[in-house]
């Protein structure tokens, strides 16, 4: 019975850790240049930023930001009503072949670098591409998870209209 109930608790870990692995929220497939053009096209029209969530699928932490943000209300509608929010993947692992090295190694000169602050890393992007904005997520968890009150003030703080506003107010005329 011992051997039972041990099997049944592995067996169950097994599991859990495999349905932890098995969410994937990264498209391995893009190239992340065309992914962030796309996207940065679409915030245009739109009026909104961009918001590209640097990580993979291997980072527990990624994934986490990434339920966190959906698994809320109020946090999801602020993001959806002023960013694109993409998940771009980024995997210092895998040498997946020359030509998606390359496009890689330009997708992170382009966005100034932004895995030397670990994963995920988010970095916001104006509706002409430019980055406006990197933020360590470090700084926004709690825990085992993240605070919502800093999540909250890390989006509120790089809306379009917050940036507006801010610019405006420090504008010499």
């Amino acid at each position: 019975m011992k051997k039972f109930i041990i099997m049944i608790v592995a067996l169950a870990i097994g599991i859990g850790a495999y349905a932890q692995t098995a969410v994937k929220v990264y498209d391995e497939t893009i190239d992340p240049n065309v992914q962030i053009i796309e996207a940065v096209g679409k915030a245009k029209g739109e009026g909104k930023f961009v918001v590209a969530q640097l990580g993979g699928n291997w980072c527990k932490w990624c994934i986490r930001f990434a339920k966190f943000v959906n698994a809320d209300p109020e946090i999801k509608k602020l993001v959806d009503d002023n960013f694109e929010f993409i998940h771009v993947n980024y995997n210092p692992r895998d040498p997946d072949g020359y030509i998606k090295q390359e496009s890689t190694k330009e997708m992170l000169r382009r966005l100034g670098n932004p895995v030397r602050f670990g994963y995920p890393v988010l970095v916001v992007l104006d509706g002409e591409g430019n980055v406006i904005h990197t933020q360590d997520s470090g700084f926004l968890e709690s825990g085992e998870g993240y605070d919502k009150e800093k999540v909250m003030r890390f989006f509120s703080t790089w809306t379009p209209s917050a940036v507006a506003s801010s610019h405006r107010a420090t504008s010499i005329e």
